[in-house]
């Protein structure tokens, strides 16, 4: 657990600083340029990632909660909806007219997704620390840049393809989570 522990806080304290420190933020681009920032960044990112891998798998899982019969159904359907919040963070969509941060709201809805069809203790800190830091994220980035001016909405077919790379992402992702987490996300 301790490993998780560990992915948990470097991953939270590193999404943190451009949001809280952006003096240190600054001196960093400066000493590292911008490219080597988000080389330093992205490559914490992938240890956090790593140590939580790691963490989730030596954990032994202890059930504290029983799984009732609706939450695998449900979950699947909102790990769809997170996936098209995460995809609307990154193309201009009419989702961003209603929803400020649509990949930390995507990440509260993945949070809650994996907390309703995993049982835990192991879920429970992973899940539940990673949607907690999405919702303090939010908070944070929302006192510090004040009120927010909605997007204009794209057409049609911008709206169409969002979605489609969105579906085509969440295929795969669920092709390949029995390999990195050791269990298939279908229900049933």
């Amino acid at each position: 657990m301790v490993w998780l522990v560990l992915g948990i806080l470097l991953w939270s304290i590193t999404h943190l600083v451009p949001t809280l420190a952006r003096p240190m933020r600054q001196t960093l681009i400066d000493r590292l340029g911008s490219a080597g920032y988000r080389a330093a960044f992205s490559l914490v990112v992938l240890l956090s990632i790593a140590l939580m891998v790691v963490g989730w798998r030596s954990t032994t899982e202890v059930t504290i909660y029983q799984l009732p019969a609706w939450s695998r159904p449900t979950g699947f359907l909102l790990m769809i909806v997170s996936f098209i919040l995460f995809g609307a963070a990154n193309y201009k969509t009419a989702i961003k007219r209603h929803i400020r941060h649509p990949q930390l709201t995507g990440m509260i809805v993945w949070a809650i997704s994996h907390l309703i069809t995993n049982g835990s203790t192991r879920a429970l800190v992973l899940f539940g620390g990673l949607g907690l830091w999405a919702i303090i994220e939010i908070q944070l980035i929302n006192a510090r840049d004040g009120v927010y001016t909605a997007p204009e909405s794209p057409g049609l077919k911008t709206e169409i393809r969002g979605i489609a790379i969105s579906a085509i992402i969440f295929i795969v992702v669920l092709f390949l989570h029995p390999y990195f987490a050791g269990v298939s996300p279908l229900p049933g």
